[in-house]
């Protein structure tokens, strides 16, 4: 057995004297409350294709792609090069360029039923701005999110997203609404309803009870913050027919899903049409490009009869990382060539943790997908309590010592880029996989007898 002796430590020097400096200006060392991890906080120098290098120069292969933008990989030339010549043509006019019309005529053509879409910087502000189109198109105050899923950081979207504990989360049937952190007000909290993903008789009772004041559902296709929980089989159909029934928009957050699981993004996958939806992520490769759109009856109440605005939204820089990054997933097959190496990574990750023999499951696509150490298979974000965290996190920090970085929380998904394919990404990453599993499995162990050694000390035979 390996002992923690034995086991690669990272350079850290100059990332721990950065963290000590940037606390004194930034909280917690970092611009997102998830990326502060205290003295572990990573300060990245530089990505390129399917690995990046952070200050003192330690090499991983990208099992973030930073929580999914970066489709293509880091650096990307067809992208970076189209950027920078549209860019020194200057950038910010809070005007109209042919740029932005160029990308959402491409979220128009990819998606199939998008009929009209706007940009903006963030997926925090698409799903902020589809949710006051919701109210304004229905004339209804209420919005139905599911628990665990994540919609953004605006005051509407933080209701049950992340808990430890899920008593936290109420009655299986009258979920609380569970604020995220200080500062929403409570009326605010009061115009969202929480549900329960993959649950259509809860969903009913609760649409046949307040439906007459619920504007909209939004939904992640998959739990994008439970590592990829999936749809069970006529979910999103049923879900779609319910809507309707009772007059009530749907609004997917294809926020991580969109341009990744297909071209046409999840709605495609799972062959959905829903009334509006959010894009982000991957529509850009990594730059800040964002945008809502849907119906186009829906879509028409903008500019006269609801707010949206932004003097970034739709910059050149933005627009023209979409319009490159869209036609070459619209034109190439840089997809299928991310999801065969999911694919590939889950096959060599299958095998190792079959030789070990920990119960375990694959969730999400193969382009986004986590791996839960369970025997149960998750169908809602309360399951993923019932998982063995533990191990997760230890498997995922340890594989950082060992050059590759999975997020290491065990409710966020592994991401695949095009560029992975194109080196030793996939046996690296199942190379670290398999010893970081080793070691977890070792300490367990180790912990596990010296537990039953202090009680055998404690209790001696005929005491």
């Amino acid at each position: 057995m390996a002992s923690p002796a034995d086991r690669p430590q990272l350079a850290r020097a100059r990332q721990l004297e950065l963290y000590r400096r940037a606390v004194r200006t930034l909280p917690g060392g970092a611009n997102s409350n998830f990326r502060t991890w205290g003295d572990d906080t990573i300060y990245m120098d530089r990505g390129a294709g399917g690995r990046v290098w952070d200050i003192d120069g330690n090499e991983y292969v990208d099992l973030r792609m930073g929580y999914g933008p970066v489709i293509l990989g880091h650096g990307d030339a067809r992208v970076d090069d189209h950027v920078n010549e549209r860019m020194r043509r200057g950038v910010s006019f809070s005007l109209t360029t042919e740029d932005e019309v160029r990308a959402m005529e491409l979220v128009c053509e990819l998606t199939g039923w998008v009929d009209m879409a706007r940009m903006t910087v963030s997926g925090t502000e698409a799903t902020m701005h589809l949710m006051r189109l919701a109210r304004a198109y229905t004339g209804r105050n209420k919005i139905v999110k599911f628990e665990g899923q994540y919609h953004g950081v605006h005051d509407y979207a933080l209701i049950s997203v992340s808990p430890d504990n899920m008593a936290e989360l109420g009655d299986a049937d009258n979920p609380v609404r569970l604020t995220w952190g200080r500062g929403i007000p409570e009326a605010v909290a009061d115009t969202i309803i929480p549900a329960r993903f993959n649950n259509i008789d809860r969903l009913r009772r609760l649409f046949e009870r307040e439906g007459h004041d619920i504007a909209a559902v939004i939904v992640e296709p998959v739990l994008g913050n439970a590592q990829g929980i999936m749809p069970q089989e006529g979910f999103h159909r049923e879900l779609r027919a319910l809507t309707q029934e009772f007059g009530i928009l749907e609004i997917f957050d294809e926020v991580k899903t969109g341009f990744r699981f297909a071209r046409g993004g999840a709605a495609e996958y799972f062959g959905i049409t829903p009334d509006l939806a959010s894009f982000a992520k991957a529509m850009g490769n990594g730059y800040p490009a964002a945008a809502f759109g849907g119906k186009r009856e829906i879509m028409s109440l903008l500019p006269e009869k609801v707010s949206h605005g932004g003097t970034y939204a739709g910059n050149r820089v933005a627009a023209a990382a979409a319009v490159k990054t869209l036609e070459i997933i619209r034109d190439t097959d840089a997809l299928e060539t991310v999801h065969a190496t999911g694919r590939r990574l889950q096959d060599g990750l299958r095998e190792v943790l079959n030789e070990a023999g920990v119960a375990y499951h694959f969730t999400g696509h193969p382009s986004m997908f986590g791996i839960m150490f369970t025997e149960k298979v998750a169908t809602e974000y309360r399951d993923w309590a019932d998982t063995d965290h533990a191990l997760y996190d230890a498997v995922a920090v340890g594989m950082h010592a060992r050059g590759a970085m999975p997020e290491p929380d065990s409710r966020e998904p592994w991401f695949m880029c095009e560029a992975h394919a194109a080196d030793d990404s996939v046996d690296r990453a199942v190379t670290a996989f398999e010893a970081s599993l080793r070691a977890a499995l070792d300490d367990r162990a180790r912990e596990t007898a010296g537990v039953s050694a202090q009680g055998a000390m404690s209790h001696p035979a005929g005491g």
